[in-house]
């Protein structure tokens, strides 16, 4: 795997919350071995006992799971996808590489999954791995709290500095209506009132004013 680095650990100044020994590194399906998990505030790494790896940049990692099913040869893991890309070279990936290239829209993902030999390890694991990606949150995330309107001054409208929306009584927004205004109010109204007495007329239904107005006769023939 050309991506498998030399690098000494995390250790206590990058805010190293857990060390996971024994611990099995999936990628995308191939198994790259058994080595020591790393989940430090600064990174998430993985070593093998030769001293080779890699470390994953949490603004990178979009999702991490634990994976319950049983029925997976894998067994229970710590699942985590990340938005970049991670394979061996080879004549197929670098033509992979060329194919990807020409569609920028398709963003690369990654999948890793950490085997424990210990299982009862996942929990604080897991728990190690939410609290160091809360200290690195999407910048997306970020952006998308910002208002672009304008904010509203309390203090200023109380003081009576700022403009104060003006608003009407009925009475008083008909006083500000143009004569047109007052004819095509008039004309609403009336359509409305015709719409009103016209739902007594409904085929089936009776109410208590229809039953006044039609007392004696029958709708319906029998």
């Amino acid at each position: 795997m050309s991506f498998l680095k030399s690098f000494p650990p995390p250790g206590p100044a990058e805010g190293l919350l857990r060390q996971q020994p024994d611990t099995e590194a999936v990628l995308n399906g191939k198994g790259l071995g058994t080595g020591t998990l790393y989940i430090a505030e600064s990174r998430l790494s993985w070593l093998d006992g030769s001293g080779l790896g890699f470390s994953l940049e949490y603004p990178t990692i979009s999702l991490h799971a634990l994976s319950r099913d049983r029925s997976d040869c894998l067994g229970e893991h710590l699942y985590v996808m990340v938005n970049a890309k991670f394979e061996e070279e080879s004549k197929e990936s670098v033509a992979d590489e060329e194919e990807e290239d020409s569609d920028d829209d398709v963003e690369p993902i990654t999948e890793f999954r950490f085997v424990p030999s210990d299982k009862s390890a996942l929990e604080a694991m897991f728990t190690a791995m939410c609290e160091c990606q809360a200290l690195h949150p999407d910048p997306e995330d970020e952006d998308s709290d910002d208002y672009d309107g304008e904010e509203y001054d309390v203090e200023a409208h109380e003081q009576g500095q700022g403009d104060i929306p003006t608003f009407y009584t009925y009475e008083e927004g008909l006083s500000h209506l143009t004569a047109e205004g007052q004819a095509t109010l008039e004309r609403l109204e009336g359509m409305l009132s015709q719409s009103v007495s016209s739902q007594y007329n409904m085929a089936g239904v009776r109410t208590e004013d229809s039953i006044r107005d039609y007392e004696g006769e029958c709708p319906f023939s029998v």
